[in-house]
């Protein structure tokens, strides 16, 4: 599995991958107007400018998607994006944790976000280590579940 950085022609695929996988989110929390079911081609071509967006492909096809950044030495990680036939094969982890390793030299830790019902995000995050730091609304019926890993480098004792 080679996660790769995203061509501008993968973007029309990424963001219909992206409605696919977050139609999921939508009927949990039975709302359509979720940011990641509204976004444009444009909105995702000026986020490239600030964000790296990589892609996971099998037999050609892209199956996972996933955008970082990073600010004041934290990686912030956003729209973790596995497609539905794909979900439930550790392919979602196994992105986290090479992109956490790919990056593990240059930050001091990992931020991401989540839905408060999304409960299968939520066990993954904290199976990776992940720690819930603080609640914010996004909609009447969505809470936006904010948490941070931090980076411990290992030093050998001699």
């Amino acid at each position: 599995m080679e996660i790769k950085i995203v061509e501008q022609q993968d973007l029309k695929q990424i963001l219909e991958l992206q409605y696919k996988a977050f139609y999921g989110q939508a009927l949990i929390y039975n709302d359509f107007k979720l940011p990641p079911l509204t976004q444009t081609l444009d909105e995702i071509l000026k986020e490239c400018v600030h964000k790296t967006i990589y892609k996971l492909e099998m037999d050609g096809k892209i199956v996972a998607s996933i955008r970082c950044a990073i600010e004041n030495d934290i990686l912030h990680i956003e729209r973790l994006i596995v497609d539905p036939e794909y979900q439930n094969q550790g392919i979602g982890t196994s992105i986290m944790k090479e992109i956490e390793n790919f990056y593990s030299n240059t930050v001091k830790g990992y931020a991401l976000f989540t839905g408060h019902k999304s409960e299968k995000n939520l066990h993954l995050y904290k199976k990776l280590g992940y720690k819930e730091k603080r609640q914010e609304p996004l909609t009447d019926n969505c809470l936006l579940v904010y948490m941070e890993k931090a980076h411990h480098l290992t030093i050998e004792k001699t």
